[in-house]
């Protein structure tokens, strides 16, 4: 389980900048050296590498201005190290802040700002590869599975998320000074780069040939696939334009514990091309109640939002996003015409809507359905389809809804929403079917089920923090039980398993055994029956053997309140749960999105 963040901790002195320098120089063993034989052998040491790939020269002044006191330039325009590297806004907002702690930047919050855009524009990442990495700014809490074997999750991902160096592009020899820095500003690095891993993966030496480094694997993984020069950015700067993302543009959201959201969000240019006003309306589908925003945003790169938005004055409620202030974090399609993100709030940003765009046009769009699936043999079920620019006298030979579902009647029809009445039939084919009018298709939003197989509990691992102290807050966590019908080859937890939806559920904390006098459940803290856990109270708990905090290990269980196994019981399931300590050290980048 991998957290996606980065550190934005207040700027140290400039003393602490240059005993930072003078530690790295003397971890290079150049201190003791005149300057011109230091150089001399910086240029022979492999552990200092010389440049030799093509930069990309920096020609914004005030970057200039910035960074070339420190950072060199050539007679390219190249900066030294800037210019051979790319990342996200957060990334370079990541640099600015050690800049200026360890080597005693001054920089306004404006300059930053400006830097911080222009280096996403002339060093960032395009659109398709910042896209597989886009759970690091979104702040999601995921396994991640896109880290290729062991050895390379001991050198890359047992610190940080591996996102975090999938988010940058680096020449051979930035990669390896990234390496020493590692070594040098953190001292258990040298010992993961050198422990030997038990990994099958990776072939066996050559006799007599000795078996590489596992930073060694990680430095080959990551020239291969994370280089400074790709096919992908070389397209993009070619194709990179003024966002141009202004007008309506229709929202699909889901919010867990809440159910799916509906409604428009309003994009109005504002000073410069790339930022924008926002007007949002959102209305609940399980409660009915409407939910209205203003915010702001910006675009990065030509695609990468970053906003924020909020109903009013903050609220007391944790779950409610009426009461809070949400920070969006979106990627726009290169044509402009859909988007998807996670708009975010939490102190451990652990609420969120998982959020889908799509540009308003004359034509007729669909984007969301309910109820959430439909069993085969069903007759007369009342389904409704959300989305916009809906034609008058919509018939239902009109509407699609895939083999074996047919529309009986349009019960009636508005440009935004009609209300059918459906009939499934018994061979209906099961999955998840496309819902079309005329020309439009959401794809895969009608689920058609045969029956329940079984749950499972979202997330299936988690991780909650202790606090309600004034400086350590609760890190809460939502869990939703998920019903699944096993498909069309019968079999659970295959790749054709159908999701069905959220299940009602009762809730439940089991004891997960790791210690003989387990009593974890008693402590963590509570689960309420709309499964929202809230943790107990950080510290040491003198109720408690040996006057321990209310860490633990707990499984959070669903019981299905209707549906039922073979045998007649209910259905059940559980998720993994870890209350841990509050995070004394925050990572997060929040300036990017004003």
């Amino acid at each position: 389980m991998s957290v996606a963040d980065t550190d934005t901790r207040e700027s140290a002195s400039p003393r602490l900048g240059r005993l930072a320098r003078s530690r790295i120089v003397q971890f290079l063993g150049l201190s003791a050296l005149p300057a011109t034989i230091a150089l001399a052998q910086a240029a022979r040491d492999p552990s200092n590498p010389v440049e030799a790939e093509p930069g990309i020269p920096v020609k914004d002044q005030l970057v200039v201005e910035k960074c070339g006191s420190c950072h060199t330039a050539d007679a390219k325009g190249n900066l030294s190290r800037i210019s051979w590297v790319r990342t996200t806004p957060e990334g370079w907002a990541q640099v600015i802040h050690r800049m200026s702690r360890l080597n005693g930047l001054s920089i306004s919050p404006v300059e930053a700002k400006a830097v911080i855009r222009s280096l996403s524009a002339t060093h960032g990442l395009a659109p398709e590869e910042a896209k597989p990495v886009m759970y690091l700014p979104e702040h999601r809490l995921i396994d991640e599975t896109n880290i290729p074997n062991e050895t390379i999750r001991q050198s890359c991902a047992s610190c940080h998320a591996f996102a975090q160096p999938l988010s940058w592009r680096r020449s051979k020899a930035e990669w390896s000074l990234l390496r020493n820095l590692h070594v040098a500003l953190y001292s258990q690095a040298d010992a993961q780069y050198r422990r030997a891993v038990d990994d099958p993966s990776q072939p066996a030496p050559a006799p007599g040939a000795t078996k590489p480094l596992p930073v060694e694997v990680a430095m080959d993984y990551m020239n291969k696939h994370a280089p400074l020069a790709t096919p992908e950015w070389s397209a993009w700067q070619a194709r990179v334009q003024s966002s141009k993302l202004g007008g309506r543009w229709l929202v699909s959201a889901s919010l867990p514990g809440k159910g799916k959201y509906v409604g428009e969000m309003v994009l109005a240019p504002a000073a410069s091309g790339d930022d924008y006003s926002t007007t949002i309306s959102l209305k609940s589908l399980a409660g009915g109640s409407t939910l209205t925003r203003k915010g702001k945003g910006l675009v990065y790169t030509g695609y990468a939002w970053r906003g924020t938005s909020a109903s009013g004055p903050e609220g007391a409620r944790p779950d409610a996003p009426e009461d809070h202030e949400t920070r969006e974090t979106m990627w726009f399609s290169p044509d402009r015409k859909s988007a998807e993100g996670r708009w975010f709030w939490g102190d451990y940003k652990e609420f969120g809507f998982d959020v889908k765009l799509t540009r308003a046009s004359a034509e007729p769009t669909v984007t969301a359905v309910m109820p959430g699936g439909l069993k085969i043999g069903t007759k007369g079920a009342t389904v409704r389809l959300y989305g916009d620019a809906f034609p008058a006298g919509l018939k239902a030979a009109d509407i699609d809804l895939g083999k074996g579902v047919m529309v009986s009647k349009v019960v009636s029809a508005s440009p935004g929403e009609a209300v059918l009445t459906v009939d499934v039939a018994a061979d209906a084919t099961v999955g998840a079917h496309d819902v079309g009018i005329g020309s439009s298709v959401l794809a895969a939003a009608l689920p058609v089920y045969r029956k329940v197989d079984y749950l499972k509990v979202a997330p299936d691992s988690a991780i909650a923090r202790l606090g309600g102290s004034e400086k350590h807050t609760p890190g809460y966590q939502q869990f939703e039980a998920i019903g699944y019908d096993n498909g069309l080859d019968g079999k659970p937890y295959t790749a054709d398993d159908v999701a069905i939806g959220p299940v009602d559920a009762s809730w439940s904390m089991e004891e997960f055994q790791t210690v003989y006098y387990d009593d974890d459940t008693s402590y963590v803290g509570k689960l309420s029956d709309k499964a929202l856990f809230t943790p107990a109270m950080d510290g040491p708990n003198p109720a408690r053997k040996w006057g321990r905090n209310n860490y633990g290990e707990v499984w959070v269980v669903a019981t299905a309140k209707t549906e039922k196994d073979a045998l007649g019981k209910p259905l059940t399931a559980k998720s993994f749960m870890v209350v841990s300590v509050p995070a004394y050290k925050r990572w997060d980048q929040p300036e990017v999105a004003k």
